[in-house]
């Protein structure tokens, strides 16, 4: 009677793990239709500097609160690894419609946001954060992916 009850119970518990790791393997790796974002806190007042954190919390120095912000984001989307379709996409993972094939992930890069100073102090060059012009002090303007200010653009002109 008790080798029976010991066999009965590691069936139940072997049936136990596997029912739960069937579970885990289903959700494991396929991300569907999900943004990836990766958040950067950083000190309002700019006491250390550029210094930024993974998690919220108080500046170490002037025990402000950290304040967010996100830095690349990106969307996940599948396609066909043979490209049967040309660029097509699809926001779940599956099978390709003409070949069968499993679609692949392709992630698409949202574009850059560059800053540059208003007044052209140095030229074309940009920056990859907001903030000031190091040489007039002027607010950083937002510029277009991959295209620079026009000399005109910071001011109005008759």
């Amino acid at each position: 009677m008790i080798p029976l009850k010991r066999t009965l119970l590691m069936l139940f518990a072997i049936g136990c793990f596997t029912s739960v790791n069937a579970q885990s393997s289903k959700t494991k790796g396929k991300p569907g239709n999900v943004a990836v974002e990766e958040t950067a806190y950083y000190c309002p007042m700019k006491c250390e500097g550029e210094k930024t954190y993974r998690k919220a919390g108080k500046c170490p120095e002037c025990n402000m609160n950290l304040k967010a912000k996100v830095k690349d984001v990106a969307e996940v989307t599948y396609q066909c690894p043979m490209k049967c379709e040309g660029e097509k996409t699809y926001r779940k993972a599956g099978k390709c419609p003409e070949c069968n094939m499993n679609l692949k992930v392709k992630v698409k890069d949202v574009a850059k946001v560059t800053y540059q100073c208003p007044m052209k102090c140095e030229g074309d060059k940009t920056y990859s954060k907001e903030g000031k012009c190091p040489k007039c002090n002027m607010a950083l303007k937002k510029v277009n992916p991959g295209k620079a200010m026009k000399s005109s653009d910071g001011h109005n002109h008759q």
